[in-house]
Protein backbone atom coordinates (compact mmCIF):
# COMPACT_ATOMS: atom_id res chain seq x y z
CA UNK A 1 0.00 0.00 0.00
CA UNK A 2 2.82 2.40 0.87
CA UNK A 3 4.46 1.84 -2.52
CA UNK A 4 1.20 2.78 -4.26
CA UNK A 5 1.00 6.01 -2.26
CA UNK A 6 4.59 6.86 -3.16
CA UNK A 7 3.90 6.31 -6.85
CA UNK A 8 0.72 8.40 -6.84
CA UNK A 9 2.29 11.23 -4.85
CA UNK A 10 4.53 12.25 -7.76
CA UNK A 11 3.21 14.71 -10.32
CA UNK A 12 4.61 16.18 -13.53
CA UNK A 13 7.89 14.77 -14.84
CA UNK A 14 8.36 12.20 -12.11
CA UNK A 15 10.89 10.06 -13.92
CA UNK A 16 13.68 12.62 -13.66
CA UNK A 17 13.07 14.03 -10.19
CA UNK A 18 15.48 13.29 -7.31
CA UNK A 19 12.60 11.62 -5.48
CA UNK A 20 12.01 9.28 -8.40
CA UNK A 21 15.63 8.22 -8.41
CA UNK A 22 15.50 7.63 -4.66
CA UNK A 23 12.57 5.23 -4.93
CA UNK A 24 13.97 3.47 -7.98
CA UNK A 25 11.73 4.82 -10.72
CA UNK A 26 13.44 4.89 -14.13
CA UNK A 27 15.25 8.05 -15.18
CA UNK A 28 14.80 8.90 -18.83
CA UNK A 29 17.17 10.78 -21.08
CA UNK A 30 15.57 14.03 -22.26
CA UNK A 31 16.15 13.56 -25.99
CA UNK A 32 15.77 16.59 -28.25
CA UNK A 33 16.46 17.32 -31.90
CA UNK A 34 19.66 18.88 -33.15
CA UNK A 35 17.78 22.08 -33.98
CA UNK A 36 16.34 22.24 -30.46
CA UNK A 37 19.81 21.81 -28.95
CA UNK A 38 21.18 24.65 -31.05
CA UNK A 39 18.23 26.85 -30.06
CA UNK A 40 18.57 26.02 -26.34
CA UNK A 41 22.30 26.81 -26.53
CA UNK A 42 21.42 30.42 -27.29
CA UNK A 43 20.11 30.90 -23.76
CA UNK A 44 22.05 28.24 -21.80
CA UNK A 45 25.40 26.96 -23.02
CA UNK A 46 25.91 23.21 -22.67
CA UNK A 47 27.83 20.57 -24.52
CA UNK A 48 25.82 18.54 -27.02
CA UNK A 49 25.82 14.75 -27.07
CA UNK A 50 24.67 13.27 -30.38
CA UNK A 51 23.56 9.65 -30.75
CA UNK A 52 23.85 8.94 -34.48
CA UNK A 53 21.67 5.92 -35.20
CA UNK A 54 19.48 4.28 -37.84
CA UNK A 55 16.09 2.62 -37.53
CA UNK A 56 17.48 -0.73 -38.76
CA UNK A 57 20.49 -0.80 -36.38
CA UNK A 58 20.08 -3.61 -33.86
CA UNK A 59 22.90 -2.43 -31.57
CA UNK A 60 21.33 1.04 -31.51
CA UNK A 61 18.18 -0.51 -30.07
CA UNK A 62 20.22 -2.43 -27.49
CA UNK A 63 21.98 0.82 -26.53
CA UNK A 64 18.57 2.48 -26.09
CA UNK A 65 17.28 -0.40 -23.99
CA UNK A 66 20.32 -1.11 -21.81
CA UNK A 67 22.54 1.96 -21.65
CA UNK A 68 20.38 5.03 -22.10
CA UNK A 69 17.91 3.71 -19.49
CA UNK A 70 20.66 3.40 -16.89
CA UNK A 71 20.05 6.00 -14.12
CA UNK A 72 23.70 7.09 -13.90
CA UNK A 73 24.01 7.56 -17.66
CA UNK A 74 20.64 9.33 -17.96
CA UNK A 75 21.42 11.63 -15.03
CA UNK A 76 24.77 12.72 -16.46
CA UNK A 77 23.34 13.22 -19.96
CA UNK A 78 20.42 15.27 -18.60
CA UNK A 79 22.54 17.43 -16.30
CA UNK A 80 25.58 18.15 -18.45
CA UNK A 81 24.49 17.85 -22.08
CA UNK A 82 21.76 18.51 -24.56
CA UNK A 83 21.11 14.92 -25.64
CA UNK A 84 20.31 14.61 -29.34
CA UNK A 85 19.10 11.64 -31.36
CA UNK A 86 20.10 12.01 -35.01
CA UNK A 87 18.80 9.45 -37.50
CA UNK A 88 21.61 9.14 -40.04
CA UNK A 89 19.00 8.38 -42.70
CA UNK A 90 16.41 11.05 -41.88
CA UNK A 91 15.04 12.88 -44.89
CA UNK A 92 14.24 16.21 -43.24
CA UNK A 93 16.65 19.07 -43.89
CA UNK A 94 18.62 20.56 -41.00
CA UNK A 95 19.69 24.20 -41.15
CA UNK A 96 22.84 24.90 -39.13
CA UNK A 97 24.98 28.03 -39.27
CA UNK A 98 23.68 29.05 -42.66
CA UNK A 99 24.11 25.63 -44.28
CA UNK A 100 21.22 23.34 -45.15
CA UNK A 101 22.16 19.71 -44.59
CA UNK A 102 20.09 17.33 -46.71
CA UNK A 103 19.38 13.66 -47.16
CA UNK A 104 21.40 12.16 -50.03
CA UNK A 105 19.78 9.01 -51.46
CA UNK A 106 21.88 6.14 -52.77
CA UNK A 107 21.05 2.51 -53.27
CA UNK A 108 18.05 1.42 -51.20
CA UNK A 109 18.76 3.99 -48.52
CA UNK A 110 20.97 7.05 -48.21
CA UNK A 111 22.61 9.28 -45.65
CA UNK A 112 21.96 12.64 -44.11
CA UNK A 113 24.74 15.14 -44.80
CA UNK A 114 24.92 16.28 -41.17
CA UNK A 115 25.46 12.71 -39.94
CA UNK A 116 28.16 12.18 -42.57
CA UNK A 117 29.88 15.44 -41.60
CA UNK A 118 29.79 14.64 -37.87
CA UNK A 119 31.15 11.14 -38.43
CA UNK A 120 33.74 12.23 -41.00
CA UNK A 121 32.04 9.85 -43.47
CA UNK A 122 32.83 6.86 -41.21
CA UNK A 123 29.25 5.61 -41.20
CA UNK A 124 28.85 2.97 -38.49
CA UNK A 125 26.09 2.70 -35.90
CA UNK A 126 25.58 3.37 -33.12
CA UNK A 127 28.05 6.22 -33.09
CA UNK A 128 28.39 9.11 -30.67
CA UNK A 129 29.65 12.64 -31.15
CA UNK A 130 30.28 15.33 -28.55
CA UNK A 131 30.18 19.04 -29.36
CA UNK A 132 31.48 21.76 -27.08
CA UNK A 133 29.53 24.89 -26.21
CA UNK A 134 30.66 26.51 -29.49
CA UNK A 135 29.54 23.49 -31.58
CA UNK A 136 33.09 22.20 -32.18
CA UNK A 137 33.59 18.43 -32.24
CA UNK A 138 35.38 17.12 -29.16
CA UNK A 139 37.67 14.22 -30.13
CA UNK A 140 37.55 11.20 -27.84
CA UNK A 141 40.76 9.61 -29.05
CA UNK A 142 43.51 11.30 -31.04
CA UNK A 143 42.30 11.54 -34.62
CA UNK A 144 38.80 10.26 -33.85
CA UNK A 145 35.79 12.57 -33.89
CA UNK A 146 33.36 9.96 -32.66
CA UNK A 147 32.88 7.05 -30.32
CA UNK A 148 31.54 4.11 -32.33
CA UNK A 149 29.85 0.95 -31.15
CA UNK A 150 27.61 -0.41 -28.46
CA UNK A 151 28.71 0.28 -24.87
CA UNK A 152 27.29 -1.08 -21.63
CA UNK A 153 26.42 1.60 -19.04
CA UNK A 154 29.56 1.00 -16.99
CA UNK A 155 31.67 1.23 -20.17
CA UNK A 156 29.88 4.32 -21.48
CA UNK A 157 29.76 6.38 -18.28
CA UNK A 158 33.54 7.09 -18.19
CA UNK A 159 33.37 8.72 -21.62
CA UNK A 160 30.52 10.96 -20.47
CA UNK A 161 32.50 11.96 -17.39
CA UNK A 162 35.62 12.61 -19.47
CA UNK A 163 33.73 15.12 -21.63
CA UNK A 164 31.34 16.55 -19.01
CA UNK A 165 34.17 17.37 -16.61
CA UNK A 166 36.31 19.01 -19.34
CA UNK A 167 39.07 16.47 -18.70
CA UNK A 168 39.56 16.20 -22.48
CA UNK A 169 41.15 19.68 -22.32
CA UNK A 170 44.05 18.52 -20.12
CA UNK A 171 44.55 14.78 -20.60
CA UNK A 172 43.73 11.87 -22.87
CA UNK A 173 41.00 9.37 -22.10
CA UNK A 174 43.46 6.70 -20.89
CA UNK A 175 44.93 9.15 -18.33
CA UNK A 176 41.42 10.03 -17.22
CA UNK A 177 40.75 6.35 -16.58
CA UNK A 178 43.29 6.46 -13.72
CA UNK A 179 41.26 9.07 -11.81
CA UNK A 180 37.75 8.08 -12.90
CA UNK A 181 35.43 7.23 -10.00
CA UNK A 182 32.88 4.69 -11.13
CA UNK A 183 29.36 4.95 -9.69
CA UNK A 184 29.00 1.24 -10.44
CA UNK A 185 31.28 0.07 -7.63
CA UNK A 186 34.21 -1.01 -9.79
CA UNK A 187 36.55 0.66 -12.22
CA UNK A 188 35.92 -0.09 -15.85
CA UNK A 189 38.66 -0.10 -18.42
CA UNK A 190 38.43 2.37 -21.25
CA UNK A 191 39.70 0.69 -24.42
CA UNK A 192 43.09 1.98 -25.62
CA UNK A 193 41.81 2.50 -29.15
CA UNK A 194 38.47 3.06 -30.73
Amino acid sequence: MLSLLVCFSFRGNTQNSPEAVAVGLPVKVKWITFEEAVEKSKSEKKKIFIDVYTEWCGWCKVMDKNTFTDPEVAKLLNEKFYAVKLDAEQTADILFRGTTFKFIPYGNKGVHQLAAALLNNQMSYPNFVFLDEEFRIIPIYTGSNSLPGYRKPEEFHPFLGFIAGDFYQKMNVQEYQKIYQSPYGSRETIPATN
